[in-house]
């Protein structure tokens, strides 16, 4: 072959290759958005949720982005792209975000010790207390189990939050056991504020919404709800979808308090399959990005895990710097979900596929997000589709018989024909508890009542000296009271924790 066919024949191959890539390209880009429409409403209406968001990013672009249902039962006004609605615990990535950008600076470390930033922060364990860092805060192995009600419809503010979690002894060995704990997250956001000489919020807002264009989105339910396009948060009593109330949730913001459109999200979802970078603009180091897309801590797929992991396209689970990783039939996903009242929201990178998944939903406590997410990635995977609707929703219904066992376990195990062994007004008395605070028990005719952060309960006889408060947030707790040597009412157990009573003064 001589020299000018050998040119023509690369030039011809080149050519061939250049078409080749730019029809995958093409074809990459290319979805069915009549099967996604499909996928969508089936989800909507099987899990009966009100209203959805949903948005697809493929190679650096947006191909899929649209609302579904309603904003609200109760006017009808229908979902759209810029619709604000609550994202609970995908906040936690926006946290780790936040940190990476530090790092990059030279203004935190993973591994710096967490008293170098709070120097307030404390575990129940001296041990622990003294070699906990950043990066345990954030991969949920302190060793805390969830303690949630120390931030929910509590009265403390962010500080006094965290000064009280570290009174609470661990329930798990220092670093040997994931355990899901919001108020960890709590404390790296108060990190990102004080290595900023700023707040969590204002960081938040200049260094990843401004950049992004992330123009609607914010921090606290406040701000949300003056929002003129904003989801309305609903529950599902027995066979009916209402309308409840929205909780501030501004204590524990940095865990879960961000309020964002898909439209919003793309923008995001985009920053992180590029690896940080931003239309030309370089906001987290690829880097920061592997390290928080890395597998940190082990998670046992079990439990409450299974319903979000499905095990028959999971084989394991680990949890990275703000992210959930995962295998799924074959590729590798970062994902999490959120869950606040009201509301569910799921986010899922595809990072070698360049492809990136949103839910957003206005129902409380349902797995749509999941289940959805699912669907829609077998979809534009080519993966042989499952009913992920149906396979999700009934290990749900495993998972809430087990609950629901449990509860009436312990109703079947209550004696009949008990009373206290002392009168009513003998339980009357202040108790306390270093983390927990003070809880008061009165007496109201023949009453008693206990009163504990933003709770006040009317307590039920359920037998012997253990008492049943009555509010719903509390139904599956509780109230046992414990008598002394000479038979005077000592400390009271409520939430697990062994409240001491106080002495008249």
């Amino acid at each position: 072959m001589n020299r000018l066919s050998k040119i023509l024949l690369r030039t011809a191959a080149a050519v061939c290759l250049g078409m080749f890539l730019s029809v995958s390209q093409t074809f990459a880009q290319t979805i069915d958005q009549a099967a996604l429409d499909s996928i969508m409403n089936e989800s909507v209406k099987f899990w009966q949720t009100p209203g959805a968001a949903v948005l697809v990013v493929r190679n650096d672009q947006v191909v899929y982005m649209k609302g579904f249902g309603v904003k609200d039962v109760n006017t009808g006004q229908p979902v759209t792209p810029d619709t604000l609605f609550a994202i609970g615990s995908t906040t936690k990535a926006f946290t780790t975000a936040a940190m990476a950008m530090l790092i990059d600076e030279g203004r935190m470390k993973w591994d710096d010790p967490v008293r170098n930033h709070i120097p307030y922060f404390r575990l129940g364990d001296p041990l622990a207390s003294e070699d906990v860092t950043l990066r345990d805060l954030v991969t949920h192995r302190t060793g805390l189990s969830r303690h949630d009600l120390l931030w929910f419809a509590s009265p403390w503010s962010r500080e006094e939050i965290i000064r009280r979690i570290g009174y609470v002894p661990l329930s798990q060995p220092f670093r040997t056991m994931f355990q899901y704990q919001n108020i960890m997250f709590l404390t790296a956001g108060q990190a990102v504020g004080t290595a900023a000489n700023s707040t969590f919020e204002n960081f938040v807002q200049k260094r990843i919404f401004d950049p992004l264009g992330m123009k609607a989105s914010n921090l606290s339910v406040v701000d949300a709800q003056k929002s003129a396009d904003h989801a309305t948060p609903h529950v599902k009593k027995l066979v009916k979808v209402e309308v409840m109330p929205w909780r501030n949730i501004d204590n524990i913001g940095p865990a879960g308090s961000i309020n964002a459109s898909v439209r919003d999200l793309s923008s995001w979802v985009r920053m992180h399959l590029n690896e940080g970078m931003f239309e030309g603009r370089r906001l987290i180091s690829a880097d920061g990005i592997k390290e928080m897309q890395m597998p940190q801590m082990v998670v046992r797929l079990e439990g409450r895990w299974k319903l979000f992991f499905p095990e028959d396209a999971t084989t394991q689970l680990s949890y990275g710097l703000g992210w959930f990783i995962n295998d799924y039939r074959g590729y590798k996903l970062v994902m999490h979900g959120g869950t606040i009242d009201g509301f569910r929201a799921n986010i899922v990178l595809v990072p070698k596929e360049k492809l990136g998944v949103v839910v957003l939903t206005n129902l409380n406590g349902t797995q749509m997000p999941e289940a959805t997410a699912y669907s829609l990635i077998d979809n534009l995977l080519g993966l042989q589709r499952r009913d992920w609707n149906n396979s999700i929703q009934t290990e749900a219904k495993k998972y809430e018989a087990e609950q629901v066992k449990e509860i009436t376990g312990r109703i079947a195990s209550k004696k009949k024909d008990t009373r206290p062994s002392r009168e009513l007004a003998a339980y009357v008395g202040t108790y306390e508890d270093q983390a927990y605070g003070t809880a008061k028990v009165t007496l109201n005719s023949e009453t008693l009542t206990l009163e504990w952060s933003s709770f006040k309960a009317v307590l039920d006889h359920f037998h012997f000296d253990t008492f049943s408060p009555k509010d719903e947030r509390l139904a599956t707790e509780q109230v046992i009271f414990s008598l002394d040597g000479r038979g005077e009412v000592g400390n009271m157990n409520f939430l697990g924790v062994n409240f001491k009573r106080m002495k008249s003064r």
